[in-house]
């Protein structure tokens, strides 16, 4: 009887020769055990630093989990952490800084992607192709177009996909759910949505330097533009450069955004997009992307509205970060240590419910228990990460177009030609954009 190391092994060197097509390779057919005490998941991650690095650790907790490779282009991050690994385990994993040469490995079962957002498209297409499952950090892409091949390659390859919004995995958010959805609150009208964070605004500028010793600065940029290296737009910090990421609105946005569309159980494009951003409140900012934003998504009856001011730390209710579902009986107010229900003049009964803040834990498990059973549906699929970072990429290119927009997802085009110069980046050569 064939082991299921072996078919995987074998399925993948296939796959890489061209022998047999992906879609041939049907989910019931792998991992179709439950895994055993001494059946290992061999795992890789690529990009080692911060989110990462976070979520192989929640990986490691599981016995049946091993990493067997670090890929990332410093060198000191890359040895730090595999010095981690090893203390962890016992094992010291191999050490690459080209991600391709890990997913040439055959024993390599899934891969974690932990990089900067404009690497998340690449990795992702290339470890599907090349039979890996694959759980890849929130948003999935910098860009429209990235999300739609991404989600593409996912479904050709058969891989399942778990997109880092561990909120989905998160009981109170759950609770919020149920509570939303037995229509206590009545009408809802309105959702707001809001994250002000002092990371966001890059106060102190600094010179171009030399790259630092033993960092791949070439490969970091990648696909992106070519530029000079600068610490304030590196480790971190690249977040407020269009090029790498888009600011508040694609970090924090996308895990606040998608909690407004479950709850309002939306599952396409709004009908318009009406975005107003600038470096208002530090005029000298060094970010490209906003620290004031206001962005209204409109539906048929009602509005989500987004909203941040980056270098500040307070917000309505006094979170700094929530939502709020503002309804004919009730406002109901949410963020990771809670959701309230603040009762419109007695009509519904005042609430108040704390998590478990186990949510990042319990998502790595519903992927591995998904990898295991291949069940493609995981808690935040890659279906419905692509919707919520479309949502923030809509967002940013309403306000930076400066412009009212609609967006048709079936056509792939905007009704502005400038904004539909930014649904697909230009790869760097000799990157190429992904082609299916």
């Amino acid at each position: 009887m064939i082991s299921r190391r072996n078919f995987i092994r074998n399925s993948a060197s296939a796959i890489a020769a061209g022998l047999v097509m992906p879609s041939i390779l049907n989910e019931s057919s792998m991992f179709a055990h439950a895994v055993g005490a001494n059946d290992k998941i061999n795992v890789a991650l690529i990009g080692c630093k911060s989110m990462g690095w976070a979520d192989l650790s929640d990986f490691l907790i599981h016995p049946e989990v091993d990493c067997v490779a670090l890929c990332d282009i410093d060198k000191g991050v890359l040895e730090g952490r595999a010095a981690e690994v090893e203390k962890m385990r016992n094992k010291k994993p191999v050490l690459y800084g080209d991600y391709r040469k890990v997913l040439e490995r055959k024993d390599i079962d899934a891969v974690i992607i932990g990089t900067p957002d404009h690497w998340h498209c690449l990795p992702m297409v290339d470890a599907c192709a090349a039979g890996k499952d694959v759980y890849v950090e929130k948003p999935i892409a910098n860009s429209i177009a990235e999300c739609d091949v991404m989600v593409a390659a996912a479904k050709k390859y058969n891989r399942v996909v778990q997109v880092g919004q561990q909120q989905r995995s998160g009981n109170h958010w759950h609770e919020m759910k149920k509570y939303i959805d037995s229509g206590k609150l009545g009408k809802i009208a309105r959702v707001n949505v809001w994250a002000n964070f002092n990371y966001a605004a890059i106060l102190n500028p600094v010179p171009d330097g030399p790259v630092p010793a033993g960092v791949d600065f070439e490969t970091w940029l990648g696909p992106a533009p070519k530029r000079t290296f600068n610490e304030r737009r590196f480790h971190g910090l690249w977040r407020m450069f269009w090029d790498y990421g888009g600011g508040l609105l694609t970090d924090w946005g996308v895990h606040l955004l998608d909690m407004a569309l479950w709850g309002m159980n939306v599952k396409g494009m709004p009908n318009r997009i009406l975005s107003s951003g600038g470096n208002f409140a530090y005029p000298d900012d060094y970010a490209e992307t906003f620290d004031t934003l206001s962005v209204i998504y409109e539906y048929d009856d009602f509005i989500i509205q987004w909203s941040n001011v980056a270098g500040t730390e307070s917000g309505p209710y006094g979170r700094n970060y929530g939502l709020e579902f503002k309804g004919t009986n009730g406002t109901l107010i949410a963020n990771r240590e809670s959701w309230e229900v603040l009762p419109e003049q007695n009509k519904i009964e005042a609430i108040k419910s704390m998590p478990n803040f186990q949510d990042h834990k319990d998502h790595v498990t519903n992927f591995l228990n998904c990898m295991k059973s291949r069940d493609m549906n995981t808690a935040c699929t890659i279906d419905n990460g692509s919707l919520c970072a479309k949502y923030a990429h809509l967002g940013n290119i309403s306000a930076r177009v400066k412009s009212a927009l609609v967006y048709d997802d079936a056509k792939k085009k905007f009704d502005n030609a400038e904004a539909n110069k930014l649904i697909k980046p230009n790869y760097r050569k000799p990157w190429k954009f992904p082609e299916l």
